[in-house]
């Protein structure tokens, strides 16, 4: 799974500098999802594999109960081109946060062939809503009364753009959004989002993270409850900073939920 690393970091390279029209792929590679799903299913550790749908196509999900559950449910989601066991960043937080009292369920978000660059995905955008809310409604049918998403990078634009659609499309439904080195491909969103935030990054995170830091914090003035922090000497996933990563969206999650 590690060799997926630098094809991802240069995708999220990509990334940070925005995303821009471009000609639109047909949807998500459900065969490489089909590849990932038998893989991720054939070597999952923690967590239980189970197949949501989209109202189009099931995808992949991964349930991680925790052992005494906060009433709170967390969707958890992955960056561009990567999977919901990706182990930087998604399986460090899908079975930490687990850990520490979270029950989790990490979605597999829409994605293109290894050869789609970062501007390839902004036709995809609208297609992670459904699964957002596919993931929504099942840790909501499974009693969790609130909500909370959890996304890494690519991830983070997918949600932002989702929260920032009408409320009818989420039912109002999530109640806080941890947005986890975040570009600026996300931020004209984050004018329309009022939910709890934390907008979490590395010190030594990408340029692009890094650089629109103060962009995203002036978007996200007007909500009273939105927090920015830098952990020190964290890249964009987190290497060697995992467990730092997990204990700062623990303690934020722990003082609001």
């Amino acid at each position: 799974m590690k060799t997926l690393a630098l094809p991802a970091l240069a995708f999220a390279c990509v990334l940070c500098a925005g995303l821009a029209p471009a000609p639109a792929l047909a949807g998500s590679d459900l065969a490489k999802e089909k590849r990932w799903a038998e893989q991720v299913v054939d070597s999952l550790l923690d967590g239980e594999a189970l197949m949501l749908h989209d109202g189009k196509t099931p995808f992949l999900g991964i349930f991680t109960q925790a052992e005494a559950p906060q009433p709170t449910g967390l969707i958890i989601l992955h960056g561009i081109g990567v999977h919901p066991d990706y182990p930087e960043v998604i399986n460090p937080l899908r079975v930490g946060l687990a850990e520490r009292g979270w029950s989790t369920l990490s979605l597999q978000l829409p994605i293109l062939p290894n050869e789609a660059s970062g501007e390839d995905y902004a036709p995809l955008i609208p297609d992670a809503l459904p699964r957002i809310r596919a993931g929504v409604e099942h840790l909501r049918g499974a009693g969790y009364e609130k909500i909370v998403i959890v996304a890494h990078s690519m991830g983070a634009f997918m949600s932002a753009y989702a929260l920032a659609a009408p409320p009818a499309h989420l039912n109002g439904r999530v109640h806080g959004f941890v947005a986890i080195g975040m570009g600026p491909a996300g931020i004209d969103h984050l004018a329309q989002i009022n939910t709890p935030m934390l907008d979490l990054y590395g010190g030594d995170d990408l340029p692009g993270v890094v650089d629109y830091a103060p962009e995203r914090k002036d978007a996200s003035a007007h909500n009273p409850d939105y927090t920015q922090l830098a952990a020190p000497g964290a890249d964009h996933f987190f290497n060697g900073h995992e467990e730092a990563m997990v204990d700062h969206v623990a303690q934020w999650l722990r003082a609001r939920f």
